[in-house]
């Protein structure tokens, strides 16, 4: 239809269509809706009525996360913009490419409080990688191109296109642009050729060097060339959390996921080491623990597609400036014509140590006190009943940190979480978002009693447009992560974290009776005997979502841990309990 004359809303919907994208998730009102009137008739878009907008910015996430491809959530002004800025902000922490149309009032009645105005441009400025505002219809083809771009290239991220009203109803001419004329962005430069050398003279000279690996690996789809990388290397390697399945958890090389919640070999790994090699890693807090103490004797190799990454937490010895791809690639090289000369590598005592580690303390979960089933049990069953060939989301909080520690990934993009902003309510959208995106796939929802009460109304989405997903209610009737750190360091004074949900006779709401309402298949095991069955039955249903109420233990808490503000020296196996391992090797 190029050339011909349209309006505004049918240019945005060709533009889109013409941008790539393949399925919408929105929800109309009046400022979008000239843009939904084309959108009925479209041929190459599907678009997925949801129940609440933050629901559509989640499942964008989690089809772009689950695909690579961008993800499209769309809304009208006011307080359907609004209800979008934590999927958006949630989004843009993690480094999902997503696009966001919004409809905005007409442009005379923008700055007059006119009903259902908000700047949603100014509100998700610091949330967004950009963002444009157009008001005349003929800029509606160029602005999405210029957004798909911006969202997916470089470190990916959320671009917010708000329309206004007339300009969505005006007359146009559409023209879909050949060139994207962005002036002023720049892709990330190749990685310069001395860095790379730089980076491999540490390698091969470090005793105890330890692979960093981060999302940003996922992010710019380089697990091929990074487990080149590793393997040519025989370094070991561990995995954030927003990493989890960039390389097999089955490879001999790896420790564990680092962090707060991350493995004692994984975490002492990285205190231990004399070189980090960090691929696609912030440095985050969550990770590196107080910062000052953070791998006090190591050099710090860091990669990363963005230069404001790199030494912001952390000062780098060697900064890579480049896409994770093209840097592993780059070492790779380096590393081989290097070794061909001379192989002074000598990592025999390093593995030593973390051979006993991993063995010594290995994750794990002790019998619960109160006769409930343990949480870590019923995760690592239905990891192994649906099988790594299988996508899990998760909620947030201590069903989160299960799932990443006892859920095997072998598969890279087989694991969603909201890692940066940590959004309670993400799991049900996502994994339908996932679904819609890998429907060959199974997909888990493996959620929190809390968490599933912010967006199981996508639940109704999810049985209109026949995307059967998998809900698991890991149900411990609480908030468990807030109640664990009550139970810490407030004296276990369990202030409003308990949600009735669950425990004794009161279940408000029952969940397996709202599965229902909601024309899904609900399941409640309350044994351990019936985990697996339980499952197993789950796993044979796929013409509805199902929702499984796992009923566990609220004591249950998520070991090994550091607790906020202190050193990464300071984990803990179980309460008041640190690992006994030698400070100096």
């Amino acid at each position: 239809m190029t050339g011909n004359t349209v309006t505004g809303a049918e240019s945005l919907i060709l533009s889109l269509e013409h941008a790539g994208a393949e399925v919408v998730f929105g929800l109309p009102g009046g400022a979008i809706l000239p843009a939904y009137d084309p959108l009925m008739d479209a041929k190459k878009l599907r678009h997925i009525l949801v129940r609440h907008e933050q629901g559509a910015g989640h499942a964008a996430s989690g089809y772009a996360h689950a695909t690579g491809k961008v993800g499209v959530a769309i809304a009208t002004s006011g307080p359907g913009a609004t209800n979008l800025i934590t999927a958006i902000a949630d989004a843009q922490m993690d480094s999902i490419p997503m696009v966001v149309i919004t409809g905005q009032v007409g442009s005379s009645f923008i700055g007059t409080d006119a009903f259902q105005e908000a700047d949603i441009v100014g509100m998700t400025m610091p949330v967004t990688k950009h963002n444009f505002l157009v008001s005349n219809a003929d800029e509606i083809p160029m602005t999405i191109k210029k957004a798909f771009h911006i969202a997916s290239t470089g470190r990916p991220g959320v671009v917010l296109v708000d329309i206004t009203k007339d300009a969505q109803q005006a007359q146009t001419t559409f023209e879909w642009p050949e060139e994207v004329g962005l002036l002023g962005y720049r892709l990330p430069p190749r990685p310069h050729p001395k860095r790379l050398r730089e980076a491999v003279e540490l390698m091969l000279t470090a005793r105890r060097p330890v692979f960093l690996l981060g999302g940003g690996v996922l992010r710019g789809r380089a697990t091929k060339e990074v487990r080149e990388l590793v393997d040519e290397s025989a370094i070991p390697f561990v995995t954030t959390l927003m990493a989890r399945g960039a390389l097999p958890d089955s490879h001999p090389g790896h420790l564990g996921m680092p962090g707060m919640h991350g493995s004692v070999s994984a975490v002492s790994a990285l205190q231990r080491a004399d070189l980090i090699i960090a691929i696609g890693a912030r440095f985050d807090d969550r990770v590196t623990g107080r910062l000052d103490s953070f791998a006090p004797g190591a050099k710090i190799i860091h990669a990363d597609v963005d230069p404001a990454e790199i030494s912001k937490n952390r000062e780098a010895d060697v900064p890579i400036v480049g896409e994770a791809a093209e840097v592993a690639v780059g070492m790779l090289k380096e590393l081989r014509a290097a070794l061909e000369e001379d192989d002074p590598r000598d990592y025999e005592a390093w593995w030593s140590v973390l051979e006993n580690l991993r063995e010594t303390y290995p994750l794990g979960w002790t019998q619960t006190a109160d006769g409930y089933t343990a949480p870590q049990k019923v995760i690592s069953r239905i990891s192994a009943i649906s099988g790594p060939d299988s996508i899990y989301a998760s909620g947030v909080g201590q069903h989160q940190m299960w799932s990443a520690q006892f859920i095997d990934f072998e598969n890279p993009y087989t694991w969603l979480n909201s890692g940066g902003l940590g959004t309670m309510g993400y799991s049900v959208p996502a994994a339908m978002g996932a679904k819609v995106g890998r429907p060959d796939m199974p997909v888990w929802a493996i959620d929190g009693d809390g968490c599933f009460q912010m967006t199981n109304q996508e639940l109704a989405t999810c049985v209109i447009n026949e995307i059967p997903i998998k809900v698991a209610i890991i149900n411990n009737s609480s908030l468990g992560m807030v109640r664990q750190w009550q139970n810490l360091f407030y004296n276990q004074r369990y202030s409003h974290t308990d949600l009735n949900t669950g425990h004794g006779t009161r279940r408000i709401p029952d969940f397996v009776k709202m599965a229902d309402a909601y024309g899904c298949a609900g399941l409640r095991c309350e044994r351990d005997e019936d985990i697996d069955d339980t499952i197993r039955a789950a796993m044979e249903i796929n013409d509805r979502p199902v929702v499984i109420d796992f009923t566990v233990s609220a004591d249950a808490m998520v070991w090994p841990m550091v607790p906020a503000g202190v050193s990464n020296d300071e984990i803990q196996i179980a309460k008041g309990m640190t690992p006994e391992w030698e400070r100096e090797i």
